[in-house]
């Protein structure tokens, strides 16, 4: 049996996230309901019920490309894969680009999802950190180290679990490392749209020629039932990764493929945007309140994009034993730091209704008080 390391953190969600009274350990903002969706897309609902439920086309239906090629500047439908969520997306690209003997880059902390089939599908997988000294931003000096010999280099932006975002210039420089280098960016941007200020994240899309963007309608969008994510790229290499496609989903589902057209439609998409940041705009100041009333255990940096927050604490117990405790004593979930290599540090999303998101950190707070005294 071939071997492969688990992926602790979505272990960890998917054993327990349905089976706890508040779950902050979801990273986008609350979902909607298809009834919502088709409201906002002003979509009778009886188109949706009138879908026939055959096979949809494998690569995704070419309306749906095209609307997803339409967010990107010079793309176009034949440089789009439609695949089911974006971890699709990360595993076709991965186990397509990656060759066994190779050396992978990986910025750090970071969603685990690429270092584990790095681990996997190459030889060595290195890590270039984001500094939280300089709020998230990278050490790209370190970075031009760890290049040299590698393969590809991937990023996510804006990140998971800091909610940084990369400047232009930290991108570019990005880009001429791994040009120096030879090497492919793996660009994950399913965050770009959960940004908490009106300026959209800069994406490495149109800087790089080497370089396969992924992204999904999960985070964002508030639609990570849809299942509908996508990799980007040059089209022979798209058309490559789609072959790798025909050996996991085939398709995406029918249902979901009409969906994601009646989100990504111009209009619909700006509502969702709006929706996004209204949800994020009310919550962010309920966390950073409350971590603020105990500096003498939490430190942070204030997130730039995504519902999520990743919090530094001084107390004297693991970040999964804090995780265990919370789930069992209080049913609440929340995401350990060691799941992204960082003991010592918690993320917790706050994309959910705010009374459930307060009750949440009540929750959170009685458990702290027991453990500092």
């Amino acid at each position: 049996m071939m071997k492969i390391n688990p992926f602790q953190m979505e272990r960890w969600q998917s054993t327990w996230e349905h089976r706890v009274e508040l779950n902050l350990s979801e990273s986008g903002v609350h979902p909607m309901t298809p009834a919502e969706l088709l409201e906002l897309g002003e979509v009778d609902p009886g188109e949706l019920l009138r879908q026939r439920l055959g096979y949809n086309q494998s690569n995704g239906s070419d309306d749906l490309r095209a609307s997803i090629a339409r967010l990107y500047p010079g793309a176009g439908p034949e440089n789009v894969l439609v695949t089911n969520g974006g971890s699709e997306a990360n595993f076709v690209t991965t186990w397509s680009l990656f060759e066994p003997g190779a050396t992978v880059v990986m910025q750090t902390p970071n969603y685990m999802q690429m270092w584990g089939q790095a681990e996997t599908f190459a030889r060595e997988v290195r890590s270039f950190r984001l500094v939280e000294e300089r709020s998230w931003s990278p050490d790209l000096d370190e970075l031009r180290d760890r290049a040299k010999g590698a393969s590809a280099i991937i990023v996510t932006n804006p990140n998971n679990p800091t909610g940084s975002i990369l400047s232009e210039d930290e991108i570019d420089e990005i880009v001429g490392i791994a040009d120096g280098a030879g090497a492919w960016i793996i660009a994950d941007e399913i965050y770009a749209g959960a940004e908490l200020d009106e300026a959209a994240s800069p994406t490495f899309w149109g800087r790089y020629d080497r370089l396969i963007v992924t992204a999904g309608l999960s985070k964002a969008y508030g639609l990570p039932g849809l299942r509908v994510g996508w990799a980007l790229g040059p089209p022979d290499v798209v058309e490559d990764i789609w072959a790798y496609k025909d050996y996991t989903t085939i398709a995406p589902g029918v249902l979901s493929d009409f969906c994601a057209r009646v989100a990504l439609t111009p209009t619909t998409r700006q509502r969702i945007r709006e929706r996004t940041r209204s949800i994020l705009l009310e919550n962010l100041p309920t966390i950073t309140t409350w971590l603020d009333r105990r500096p003498d255990i939490f430190s942070f940096v204030p997130p730039r994009a995504g519902a999520i927050c990743y919090a530094r604490y001084e107390l004297d117990i693991g970040s999964s034993e804090i995780a265990r405790r919370l789930k069992d004593e209080h049913s609440v979930l929340i995401v350990p730091g060691d799941h992204f290599h960082m003991d010592g540090y918690v993320r917790i999303g706050y994309g959910l209704p705010r009374p459930e998101l307060l009750e949440g950190l009540n929750r959170i707070e009685t458990l702290v008080r027991s453990l500092s005294g």
